[in-house]
């Protein structure tokens, strides 16, 4: 099992350091996927134990300059390791303005991702600071665990506002009350309520927009049929949403959300070559 890898691109590597950044904020510990095309960031809670879920997806041909694996097998090029992604983002920041940065699963005292950071100099030796970040092998035998999540079958699906304004709002709201409910409709409207004993608050967006979602089999998920004006809904923690907000380094492109009416709100946030989704299970 080998892995090893290089970034020289300096736009490249804050923009990975950003990624970090963004998943060192939603999970504590999660699972590293690595496979020959793709990195993945895992995080399965899981989610009918009201634990949030994560999914994200980056392309390593658009981080790396060089990018070397051997999996457990030939016919298993994969391999799974545990990491606090905190770790990792601590030792990307010390490579702001590095001139390389080398990441390679290294096995002295225990399994490691060995961070190497070349650091410019005025003498013509350059500076190379390490860390050594401690990582879990996942054997093979539980890679089933981190699957994809499926995409449930939503009642709704709608394009999110401008993500920083959406942010504010929820924190505002955070300071009133810890359950947030979030209802959407086909005809590109979204609500966030809040309703406790004392006070009853409620933020409107239209003009939203509706994915225009089609299965494999081309036929449209559940929303066919539904009257456009009528509201799934879900009640979820509000931290955990804020969580999320708060998390965004990276401007998604597209960022949309589908609801599970009192079960699930699904978040998909599309970047260039990254893709986040995040589940957040509806309170009772």
């Amino acid at each position: 099992m080998r892995f090893r890898a290089k970034i020289v691109d300096l736009a490249c590597l804050n923009h990975f350091s950003r990624v970090i950044n963004t998943i060192a904020r939603l999970a504590k510990t999660c699972t590293l996927r690595l496979t020959v095309c793709k990195l993945y960031f895992i995080l399965s809670d899981k989610v009918a134990n009201g634990g949030v879920s994560m999914w994200c997806e980056l392309c390593q041909g658009n981080f790396f300059d060089e990018f070397q694996m051997e999996g457990v097998a030939a016919e298993h090029n994969e391999i799974y390791l545990e990491l606090v992604p905190e770790n990792l983002s601590r030792a990307l920041k010390t490579a702001q303005n590095a001139k390389a940065v080398k990441i390679k699963l290294t096995n002295k005292h225990c399994p490691c991702l060995r961070v190497a950071v070349e650091l410019p100099s005025l003498s013509s030796s350059s500076r190379i600071v390490t860390h050594d970040i401690p990582v879990g092998v996942i054997p093979r035998r539980l890679w089933n665990d981190f699957r994809e999540p499926s995409v449930p079958d939503f009642d709704v699906s709608i394009y999110l506002p401008v993500l920083k304004t959406m942010k504010s709002v929820v924190e505002r709201m955070k300071n009133l009350s810890n359950v947030i409910m979030i209802e959407a409709n086909l005809s590109g409207e979204m609500n966030l309520k809040i309703e406790t004993d004392l006070v009853s608050v409620t933020t409107h967006f239209k003009d939203l927009g509706n994915p225009p979602w089609a299965s494999e089999d081309g036929c449209q998920s559940s929303t066919q049929g539904r009257d456009l004006e009528s509201m799934a809904e879900a009640r979820i923690d509000i931290k955990k949403l804020q969580q999320l907000l708060a998390g965004q380094q990276v401007n998604p492109t597209k960022a949309l959300c589908n609801i599970v009416s009192k079960r699930i709100v699904h978040f998909i946030l599309l970047h260039e070559d990254v893709s986040l989704q995040y589940f957040i299970p509806a309170l009772a």
